[in-house]
């Protein structure tokens, strides 16, 4: 059996981990993976020319992370076409058909994490926020359930924010920018993690502190939790969606019932807690079906 995977970068470690976490998988179940990544990051044209290419290989099934809500619903609407089994992986999609959904509910790890943030503050602050790319389904519920989560504590005031397109330096060039206009920021609610690694960057080369958390936990998250350069960040497990995604698709392939969606529960990760993430990601274990699926009375 062959599995086209699509993620949507590889600039973003979690989508490195997502791409093993597949593998893993697959290798596991007698497949094999061929991967479709953008030379571009993000870029909806060329994950629809990616889908084109897979589609002339005739994959058995696919794993899609795709990298804009609507953008490549063309191209989507061409695999249900062609009889192509589809997992949705990270990100749902907006049109056409899938086998499965596996991800993780975006609002309230972004919530609980927001929350954790303002209560080390002792729920007084001025808060900025780094986004995602306007576009991205789960910068957008994470954006919004910072600031909701901000309303509920009447001391935070979120003052600025600034859109660091879930990459390193774009977050660092438009975090140094939020710097330049503010003198005073206590903290940082970043979307996601490779974003905060560059909020920290900026802050390093401007002199300046902030409490700062983001999602996803990567090891270089986890590194900055233990330096003290972040406070904490939110077990967004790309590695074991991914390796659900395929496992799904391989069942799916076998005969086999799958559930129609699989929601990863999401933990705070902490200097108390960090030591079960400090690792690499080829040192870390995948969520096993059993333990996900199983547990939750479906089949």
């Amino acid at each position: 059996m062959k599995l086209a995977v699509f993620t949507k970068n590889r600039s973003n470690p979690a989508y490195t981990a997502a791409r093993l976490g597949a593998d893993r998988a697959a290798a596991r179940l007698g497949a094999r993976t061929v991967h479709y990544v953008p030379v571009e990051p993000d870029d909806p044209a060329e994950q629809s020319a990616l889908i084109e290419q897979a589609l002339a290989a005739r994959p058995d099934a696919m794993v899609l992370v795709p990298v804009h809500p609507t953008a490549v619903n063309a191209a989507i609407r061409k695999v249900n076409a062609a009889g192509i089994p589809l997992v949705a992986c990270i990100n749902r999609l907006t049109e056409g058909q899938c086998v499965s959904f596996v991800g993780s509910n975006d609002y309230p790890l972004a919530y609980k994490l927001a929350c954790y943030l303002f209560e080390r503050l002792g729920g007084e602050g001025d808060v900025v926020i780094v986004e995602g790319p306007p576009e991205s389904v789960t910068s957008i519920a994470r954006v919004r359930a910072f600031r909701e989560a901000a309303a509920a504590y009447p001391g935070m005031r979120i003052i600025g924010a600034c859109n660091g397109r879930y990459l390193l330096e774009p977050a660092r060039e438009a975090m140094a920018g939020l710097l330049a206009a503010l003198p005073r920021i206590d903290a940082i609610l970043a979307a996601n993690d490779i974003m905060a690694i560059g909020a920290i960057a900026a802050l390093r080369a401007a002199n300046r502190r902030a409490q700062l958390v983001g999602v996803n936990a990567i090891p270089q998250a986890i590194a900055a939790i233990k330096r003290g350069d972040m406070i904490a960040t939110a077990d967004f497990d790309a590695m074991s969606m991914a390796c659900l995604a395929a496992e799904c698709a391989v069942r799916h392939l076998r005969g086999e019932s799958v559930p129609g969606e699989i929601i990863l529960p999401v933990q705070i990760v902490d200097a108390s807690n960090c030591s079960a993430w400090d690792q690499p990601y080829e040192d870390r274990a995948c969520a096993a079906w059993g333990d996900v699926v199983n547990k939750r009375g479906k089949d």
